[in-house]
């Protein structure tokens, strides 16, 4: 198989929910929520892309960066690339239904793990959905991380208890699906959450906790406040508040104040490994990938999501060749071009 039988088989299996754009820029699918989209008028998924695809890269090659070392340690595990798949779920609600969840679900866990990177699993709207990732997991011997939603605490402690007996390694929150319209057509009640409330949840696990959704300074500072292990700076995926900035936009700022206090993790708009090496440059310690992967999942199965995670691999260490960076510590705003004013 090779990427663009992939992306054609991907085209015909997701039945209209995803057309598997030549760019994955949430033009097309504006307003699709659910589906793939973007909400409303799909600004803040358009706005990821567009700010990510601005930045510009200084070409660099009289260096010694032969053979640039990718690989990067999170939460005590090594990854071969800096690359986490997101917690994307609901494949009945956002998918089209071709595939069931658990079909889905093992294709991405099993590809990564095949690939020497980890996924995330992910909550929704279907209560079965979290357990049937978990179970999946388990088999896989437990090796990813549990993403649940912003529920009532009660009934997160729970589902982070559901996740540990999986034995996964990290669990998180995403606070950033508060106003997600899938939960709300289903009448599943989420909300933001006091420092209280998730002072609470990070004492509740011993455990790694993750904060997604963070998209200010003034956040990133309390999730460090609150003894978070990691922040996740996403707007996810521009589907729940319209017209925020795109993520490559607000990185750099969070970055400069919390660098080095906590593990920053950046999510939006990151389709290949030249990305990648953007979104570290701008600050982060590593990346999430999220349409992407359901892309290389419905085109390929565990085959599929393997095949894309080595081409990003690929892109990534040849990018690093040409900007001049031996190894993943070595990549900073220097390799970013700065016109001058």
């Amino acid at each position: 198989m090779d990427y663009k039988e992939l992306l054609k088989n991907a085209r015909e299996n997701l039945n209209g929910s995803c057309r598997v754009c030549r760019e994955c820029n949430g033009i097309a699918c504006a307003g699709e929520v659910p589906g793939m989209g973007g909400s409303l008028t799909g600004s803040a998924f358009i706005e990821n892309y567009e700010s990510l695809k601005k930045v510009k890269l200084n070409m660099r090659l009289i260096h010694d960066a032969k053979d640039p070392d990718t690989s990067v340690e999170l939460f005590g595990k090594k990854l071969r690339i800096p690359i986490l798949a997101a917690p994307v779920s609901g494949t009945t609600l956002n998918m089209g239904g071709k595939f069931t969840e658990r079909e889905y679900i093992s294709w991405v866990i099993g590809g990564c793990l095949d690939a020497g990177i980890y996924p995330m699993v992910g909550d929704t709207a279907v209560d079965a959905f979290l357990p049937t990732n978990l179970e999946e997991l388990k088999k896989a011997g437990g090796e990813g991380i549990a993403i649940i939603k912003p529920w009532e605490n009660k009934n997160v402690i729970q589902k982070i208890k559901m996740a540990e007996e999986a034995g996964v390694f990290a669990v998180g929150v995403d606070i950033d699906a508060a106003g997600l319209i899938t939960l709300a057509l289903h009448g599943k009640p989420v909300g933001p959450k006091t420092l209280e409330e998730i002072k609470e949840l990070v004492n509740s696990t011993k455990l790694p906790f993750i904060l997604k959704g963070i998209m200010t300074v003034e956040d990133a500072q309390l999730a460090v406040e609150v003894g978070a292990a990691a922040i996740v700076v996403s707007n996810h995926g521009g589907r729940v508040l319209d017209h925020t900035p795109g993520v490559a936009e607000v990185l750099p700022k969070i970055a400069k104040e919390v660098k080095g206090k906590i593990t920053i993790l950046a999510d939006g708009g990151v389709r290949t490994g030249v990305d990648v090496l953007k979104m570290l440059a701008l600050g982060a310690d590593a990346v999430l990938i999220g349409r992407p992967f359901v892309t290389a999942s419905f085109g390929g199965g565990r085959e599929g999501v393997k095949l894309y995670i080595d081409k990003l691999a690929n892109e990534l260490k040849s990018a690093m060749i040409l900007t001049g960076c031996k190894d993943i510590k070595s990549i900073d705003s220097k390799i970013i071009y700065k016109m001058e004013e």
